[in-house]
């Protein structure tokens, strides 16, 4: 278990002040001037050590992506947007970052965009973040009388702007290319790659997207090393992270953990177990909505880190973990989420406009027991057909979970269909 004196965010429950004053107590904001007059080479490669992973699901390194930008200026500004859109359906831990330890986002974008000589942040928040939004903005316009952010950054003779974008609550601007699009003014809608963001981003600006944590880490990692932050965890998948678990557990929560962690642990200790014991629990999601959904089988050794969830055909995505006891129609589940991806595909891809909806069609069928044993194989091939065949990942998103569901859950699927054929009817959940 990570310990008190290694924890990064130290007010995530807001029992301390999140103003200025407050933060600068619990060390933010602690020589800024002396990091950044480092330099910004010995910035990135505090981070490459750090082993530092995006946080927002990818798990792409932070450092390595850090030095895609251009080495030199042709003429166009450098620009870093963060994205704190968390859209995920069960996923709520970047949300405790913003309003209650805001100030390590706006310090890390500070040192962030200093390392890619970026001239402003701009931080693009959900729709329905509303008081997320003000205590963000509080801390931006504190940063600024302090003389934190501005024309002279802390002193440095750096000059460094940070902007607060609302969204509009679409789930796709969680994308970073439909992020940039948002931004700009336009309909959230990805972009083709190539040209990446670091090469053409906002408003065709050479752009790096990180996600809220991966930002808000960085002034203690720099702080206290990065070997110091890749000593938590295993190799490939060091630091901590922030994790929440919800659902059918005692105890609902988000917390800091070591990476690396056995899923049960997480579950027992920080969740306070599965209501009404472990052998209670029927299946896990574990890192928001899009993740191939786990048996409780499968969960009895998970490991929750990007390698260990790759290990049980998963994906560690943002680490928070959905818990489904035997009471759950997990079929019923994987439904309601195959509506989610339907209402919120933006259109642009064929594949993914008409692919999900026919999964959400599909998967109403056999909810009701309608469906013919052969649509189970019929749904996985649709899925098949807009896996990896759209700009963004959202189609992926869509088919990950029902290839997951019948995958670990077919039995239950073909005993739907056929208690639905025979009259017996208790062998269904209630609609």
């Amino acid at each position: 278990m990570l310990k008190d004196q290694d924890r990064i965010f130290t007010n995530l429950y807001g029992q301390h002040d999140r103003s200025l004053k407050g933060a600068m107590m619990r060390g933010s904001w602690d020589g800024t001037k002396e990091i950044i007059l480092k330099g910004r080479d010995w910035i990135i490669n505090e981070m490459k050590t750090s082993g530092l992973r995006g946080r927002g699901g990818a798990g792409f390194p932070t450092g390595l992506k850090w030095t895609f930008m251009p080495k030199a200026s042709d003429g166009r500004p450098f620009f870093l947007a963060i994205n704190c859109d968390e859209s995920e359906p069960g996923t709520c831990k970047d949300r405790e970052i913003m309003r209650h330890d805001p100030h390590h986002l706006v310090e890390g974008a500070l040192l962030a965009g200093f390392a890619m000589g970026a001239e402003a942040a701009y931080l693009y928040i959900r729709g329905e973040y509303i008081r997320e939004r003000e205590a963000l903005q509080q801390a931006i316009d504190e940063a600024y009388e302090a003389g934190f952010l501005g024309p002279d950054a802390c002193g440095s003779g750096y000059a460094f702007d940070v902007y607060l974008h609302h969204g509009a609550g679409a789930y796709i601007c969680g994308e970073e290319t439909a992020l940039l699009e948002s931004l700009e003014g336009k309909k959230g809608m990805p972009r083709m790659k190539p040209p990446f963001p670091a090469g053409a981003g906002i408003y065709g600006c050479p752009t790096t997207v990180n996600n809220c944590e991966s930002i808000a880490v960085v002034p203690t990692i720099l702080r206290r090393g990065g070997s110091w932050y890749a000593s938590f965890g295993r190799p490939n998948n060091t630091g901590v992270k922030l994790f929440a678990v919800s659902g059918h557990v005692n105890t609902p929560c988000v917390f800091e953990e070591s990476m690396g962690m056995p899923l049960k642990d997480l579950i027992e200790y920080y969740g306070g177990g599965v209501r009404g014991g472990w052998q209670n629990l029927k299946a896990v999601i574990p890192g928001g909505a899009s993740c191939p959904i786990l048996t409780a089988e499968q969960c009895e050794d998970a490991i929750m880190d990007f390698d260990g969830m790759k290990a049980v055909k998963s994906s560690f995505g943002t680490a928070c973990i959905l818990v489904m006891d035997q009471s759950t129609d997990v079929v019923k589940a994987v439904w309601r989420l195959a509506k989610f991806f339907k209402h919120e595909s933006c259109g642009q891809c064929t594949p993914c406009r008409e692919g999900t909806g026919w999964m959400m069609r599909i998967m109403e069928r056999i909810v009701t027991g309608e469906a013919e044993l052969e649509e189970i194989d019929m749904l996985v091939n649709v899925t098949k057909q807009v896996e990896g065949h759209t700009i963004c990942a959202l189609g992926d998103a869509a088919a990950w979970p029902i290839q997951a569901l019948v995958r670990n859950f077919r039995e239950e699927i073909e005993d739907r269909i056929k208690a639905r054929k025979s009259g017996r009817m208790g062998a269904m959940a209630a609609e």
